[in-house]
């Protein structure tokens, strides 16, 4: 496998089928070289099943996908080999102006962990011009990993998104707490996570609607919704007592220019 990054053009429609399959060829073999047994063997501890997977470390996978350069035509076929590792690599190896709204529900209709599905919503599809609409369309979805995308997505653009006004955070708070009762594992974690998610931007408005949903679901007859407030002040409460990170340069210097210079004297 080079060691050196691919150098060719970024935009797949240059790649022809022939190189991409001889790629995925090329990539396979590089998993299943830096595949360990005991990290395969590892797996199931974080709830990761096994049966599809060579057993290769996240930091390979990621050092990999670096060497491999953006490549949505072998994001695609990677994809379709059902492998583990060659489905994390697509998280990184797609390129994000390719998606398309079919493609995401093809993938997520695959979904069989919520390592894959947080791989691709942290790393690939919050930077999509349609993760928006897509966290409506899942949210309601009837199968785990598919809902689950929906809220590893809200907490990916919450993350991620810097400059999004708050209005849509603010009607996703309504998502979470419309689903916050789905008592499945790798649901509830991940309405709590894009609750935990929304409730640390900067913003006040945001911070207090967040804080205010957290302790009406805290006091819930439900179980699920309960766990889900209760985790959510937890997090909420441990953030608060840490020193506010210094704003970021650009802010700094755009307020010290609205700020009027005193005059002497």
């Amino acid at each position: 496998m080079p060691t050196t990054k691919n150098t060719r053009p970024t935009t797949s429609s240059t790649t022809s089928r022939e190189d991409t399959e001889a790629r995925v060829r090329e990539a396979l073999a590089e998993l299943e070289r830096l595949a360990s047994p005991t990290v395969r063997d590892g797996l199931a501890r974080y709830g990761i099943p096994a049966e599809h997977a060579l057993g290769v470390a996240m930091r390979d996978i990621q050092g990999l996908a670096r060497r491999l350069g953006k490549d949505h035509a072998l994001a695609t076929a990677l994809w379709k080999t059902g492998v583990y590792e060659a489905r994390m690599l697509c998280a990184y190896v797609g390129e994000v102006d390719r998606v398309t709204p079919a493609e995401m529900n093809r993938w997520a209709r695959d979904f069989d962990s919520w390592a894959v599905c947080d791989g691709l919503c942290f790393a690939l599809w919050d930077r999509s011009p349609h993760a928006w609409a897509m966290t409506d369309t899942w949210a309601g979805h009837r199968d785990e990993f598919v809902k689950r995308a929906a809220f590893a997505l809200l907490a990916s653009l919450a993350v991620h998104d810097k400059a999004c006004e708050d209005a849509p955070f603010l009607g996703a708070l309504a998502l979470i707490e419309r689903e916050a009762t789905d008592g499945r594992n790798f649901v509830k974690k991940g309405v709590n996570w894009a609750l935990r998610a929304i409730g640390v931007r900067r913003s006040p408005p945001l911070r207090k609607a967040a804080r205010a949903l957290a302790t009406r679901l805290a006091a819930s007859g439900d179980a699920t919704a309960r766990w889900v407030g209760k985790d959510a002040l937890r997090a909420f409460a441990k953030a608060d007592a840490k020193p506010p990170k210094p704003e970021p340069k650009a802010t700094r210097k755009k307020a010290a220019a609205k700020t009027p210079k005193r005059s002497r004297g």
